[in-house]
């Protein structure tokens, strides 16, 4: 079992979607105390299960270097490089590997980071490195706009998808967004691709023995302008004081 010993944002006040807030870039990219095991499933995950959490179209691999580049410039001091090899906080040396830029940002950072990239007049999922899904299968989403990506959220309305799709818009280079949401889980396990069989099958929030919060970031790339979606994953065991 892989969890937190706290969630560090405040959840007791929940705003209503989309709920997003500006963001300092240097506090774009995090490092908890779940670092070591959550890294040790995503390295399990990427080596046993690639398919399923990791995708990719030739088109986006312009975007998905960059996103390389650009996480690098951002890593905690936490981490160090030397050359073409980056020391995690765990000690693990990455080889970087511009040809497989998703699976190294995936075993480098805890966030899975997803590519949208504007088609039309929807962003539509282009590549991810998507280890922790809460419900969702990245093969049902790849190569989808966002309208059907949030299907079947029941709060997305077709008002909220356009006050989404203004906000991936409308977000600019080196002002990234922030969110959070709150999930309640009868099981911790970081991996679980669903999809829910129901808009209501969820866990009873009165008795769910986890709650499970993503820190959910919008960041726009300068040169191929595609949009990251990034994702950091808390997991932690709910006592008389967590919401």
């Amino acid at each position: 079992m892989i969890v937190q010993a706290r969630i560090p944002h405040d959840l007791t006040q929940m705003k209503p979607l989309p709920g997003i807030a500006p963001l300092d870039p240097a506090a774009w990219l995090q490092v908890d105390d779940a670092y070591a095991a959550q890294m040790a499933e995503r390295e399990r995950l990427l080596a046993t299960q690639r398919a399923a959490v990791l995708a990719i179209e030739p088109d986006a691999m312009p975007a998905a270097q960059e996103l390389l580049e650009v996480v690098l410039a951002h890593l905690p001091a936490s981490f160090t490089r030397k050359g073409e090899v980056v020391t995690r906080p765990d000690g693990v040396e990455v080889a970087l590997d511009r040809n497989d830029p998703m699976g190294t940002l995936g075993v480098l950072v805890q966030e899975d980071l997803c590519l949208l990239q504007k088609r039309g007049d929807e962003h539509v999922l282009t590549g991810a490195a998507l280890c922790f899904p809460a419900g969702w299968r990245l093969a049902d989403k790849i190569s989808r706009p966002l309208s059907v990506i949030h299907v079947p959220i029941p709060e997305y309305d077709d008002n909220i998808g356009r006050r989404v799709q203004r906000l991936f818009d409308g977000v600019g280079p080196g002002k990234p967004l922030v969110r959070f949401n709150r999930l309640f889980h009868d099981d911790p396990t970081l991996f679980q691709p669903g999809p829910r069989r129901s808009n209501t099958d969820r866990a009873n929030p009165a008795t769910a023995p986890y709650l499970r919060s993503e820190r959910q970031c919008l960041v726009r790339l300068p040169e191929t302008e595609a949009v990251v979606f990034s994702i950091h994953t808390f997991v932690v065991e709910r006592g008389p004081d967590t919401p």
